[in-house]
């Protein structure tokens, strides 16, 4: 073909000698060439591309010819690792390394002094924004004066402004589409916590290691989120946040009500959020991860 004509050409032009892949579907796609150069490949699992069930029928081959070839296999949580093995690859080539929070969110001083919770991510089935949306209905029952800030957009986002005119609570849900950093701190600084609640989606789509649930830890948020996938390795129940099961909405909205009602309880799981995330989940860390896999 014409265009693998034009990237061997590149490849030799400008003397590449290892090839790093961002998802599975796109270490498949350059795979054929690196076999014909002879160029080691590393590739990065992020998450849909190692859960989708449509993804994992039209790649199953060639995934298993991919976890062979490859020299690395990075993936960013546990639960990812588990499923690659059962897909056929081999444990002793994957390297878990999470993404990480930008530093500056380490910066923010949160204040927990407004009744109010953010919600940052797109809106797609395994963000599930609205059991959150539900959650949330349950918690102005009790608490009439709370907020809820949701950040992002998606094909969902329609269908969840529509739930919220619905429900009456158009007054206490605030939706603020895509938001910077700065304009994000605002936020950050006021509210109570951070709330998420993922699931396995119908197509079998999963989270990796969330960075926006990585993000509101170094924030010293307190996060609510649930068991599933990389998310129960960074929120660490009790101790750096409250996890529910997926679909769970009841228990997700008594967790809410409890953190607005002890404030106290929420400083302490937000700050020791941000020390875990600190010690544990560093960009510093990541690169020199993959800068050894790349320059070995």
């Amino acid at each position: 073909m014409e265009i693998d004509l034009a990237i061997i050409n590149s490849f030799k032009k400008f003397r590449i000698n290892k090839v790093y892949a961002e998802y599975g579907f796109s270490g498949v796609g350059i795979m054929h060439i690196c076999k014909k150069l002879n160029i080691p490949l590393i590739v990065n699992f992020h998450g849909y591309d190692a859960y989708a069930k449509s993804i994992l029928e039209e790649f199953e081959s060639k995934y298993k010819e991919l976890f062979d070839y490859a020299e690395y296999i990075v993936v960013v949580s546990k639960d990812m690792k588990n499923k690659l093995i059962s897909l056929g690859a081999n444990a002793e080539k994957i390297v878990y390394t999470p993404c990480a929070p930008n530093n500056c969110f380490y910066n923010f001083n949160p204040l927990l002094a407004e009744n109010s919770f953010i919600a940052v991510g797109r809106f797609v089935d395994k963000k599930a924004p609205y059991y959150t949306i539900l959650a949330f209905n349950e918690v102005i029952k009790k608490c009439p004066d709370a907020k809820l800030y949701f950040c992002g957009d998606g094909y969902l986002y329609n269908m969840c402004v529509n739930m919220v005119r619905y429900l009456g609570i158009i007054d206490s849900v605030n939706f603020l589409g895509s938001l910077s950093t700065k304009e994000l701190k605002d936020i950050y600084e006021r509210v109570i916590g951070f709330v998420q609640h993922s699931i396995t989606a119908d197509d079998g789509d999963m989270e990796g290691t969330p960075v926006a649930i990585l993000e509101a830890s170094a924030a010293g948020l307190p996060v609510i989120s649930t068991r599933h996938a990389g998310i129960q390795e960074v929120i660490q129940h009790e101790k750096t946040g409250l996890l529910v099961d997926e679909h769970d909405v009841q228990q997700m909205a008594r967790y809410m009500i409890y953190l607005l009602e002890n404030k106290d309880y929420a400083k302490k799981l937000g700050m020791a959020g941000r020390e875990l995330v600190r010690s544990n989940y560093s960009m510093e860390n990541h690169i020199e991860i993959l800068n050894k896999l790349i320059y070995a």
